[in-house]
């Protein structure tokens, strides 16, 4: 099945990869944040040690947050690459395009999002 109203889907597939890039460089410049605190007592005080334990839970929550719109980027793309891009994964309706430029990953028209038709 094929969206014929779906406005240009390279630009959309040229936007993705680049967000994609984009998250995955941010993910291996923050690779130290996410590395385990070493609780020295030697090296760092007690609240120093909270602080940088506090960092690494924020860093790694971050991480886990950029790794799961990773995952709905590739998705998105891969629904680019076997022409279901712009249909509901869910019901299989067009969705709207002011919906998909506000975020092309999504993968759900605003009818099923809300939790579908009452």
């Amino acid at each position: 099945m094929s969206n014929p109203a779906t406005p240009d889907r390279e630009s959309f597939r040229h936007a993705l990869t680049a967000e994609r890039n984009a998250l995955r460089a941010d993910d291996a410049a923050s690779a130290a944040e996410r590395k385990p605190v070493v609780l020295d007592q030697q090296s760092v005080g007690r609240l120093s040690r909270m602080d940088a334990m506090q960092v690494q839970a924020m860093a790694v929550a971050t991480g886990e947050r950029r790794q799961a719109r990773i995952r709905r980027i590739e998705a998105a793309l891969k629904r680019i690459e076997t022409g279901e891009f712009g249909l509901c994964v869910t019901c299989g309706e067009d969705i709207a395009p002011k919906r998909l430029a506000l975020d092309p990953a999504v993968a759900t028209c605003i009818t099923c999002a809300k939790g579908g038709a009452q």
